[in-house]
């Protein structure tokens, strides 16, 4: 066989494993339990709004509501892991974690470059510490052309009654709209959602399971 015949039978077993896990996660209930307060979150925001649910070392995007209605919208596509590196989802969910723990996790996957991303993507273990102790300390995640270029981001995580935290979730906008101060402003809202996403995933098939 090829290289681009293994190239392709790659890419076709990535995109049906991705496919089995959004079908997977759609069943469990926890897309529908979750919508309704990503809507509201979206509405009060004006920016887009995501929930990625932790599976395994990983985050992925399951649901999302966009709250803008004119001017720039960001959209990306759904269902892809998270770069946890440069990415406030992926701050936010290293942020409930020792620094050991978190860099093991992305030691395993790699930093994102700033070529790839934004321009102030970290690339060094240090630079990637100072954004996760700051999200401690605030309680939620925030990025400023860290993901993309000209694009903001802030993230908070969700955590069950255990305390096990199941999933993030996030605002994103352009910088332009999304600012720092606007994103304090937002912070409130941003944690009651999280802390209801948590209450409501009780009836989520999902993530009873992680509380076992």
């Amino acid at each position: 066989m090829g290289g681009r015949e293994l190239l392709h039978l790659h890419y076709v077993l990535t995109i049906k494993l991705v496919s089995l896990g959004l079908f997977f996660l759609s069943n469990s209930g926890i897309v529908d339990i979750a919508q309704p307060l990503l809507d509201r979150l979206a509405a009060e925001s004006g920016e887009l709004v995501r929930l990625a649910v932790v599976d395994g070392d990983a985050l992925t995007f399951v649901a999302k509501a966009q709250g803008a209605t004119r001017g720039l919208r960001y959209d990306p596509d759904m269902g892809l892991s998270v770069t946890l590196s440069c990415s406030a989802a992926g701050h936010a969910w290293m942020s409930t974690m020792t620094d050991a723990q978190a860099l093991e996790r992305v030691g395993q996957q790699g930093f994102g470059l700033p070529q790839d991303f934004g321009p102030k993507a970290p690339t060094t273990e240090k630079a990637l510490l100072t954004y996760l102790r700051a999200a401690r300390k605030r309680g939620y995640s925030m990025i400023n052309e860290v993901f993309a270029p000209a694009m903001t981001a802030m993230a908070a995580p969700v955590r069950i009654g255990n305390g096990t935290v199941t999933g993030v979730v996030t605002i994103a906008g352009p910088l332009v709209r999304l600012t720092e101060y606007r994103m304090q402003t937002l912070a409130p809202m941003l944690l009651e959602t999280a802390e209801d996403v948590a209450r409501a995933s009780g009836a989520s098939a999902l993530f009873r399971r992680k509380t076992a």
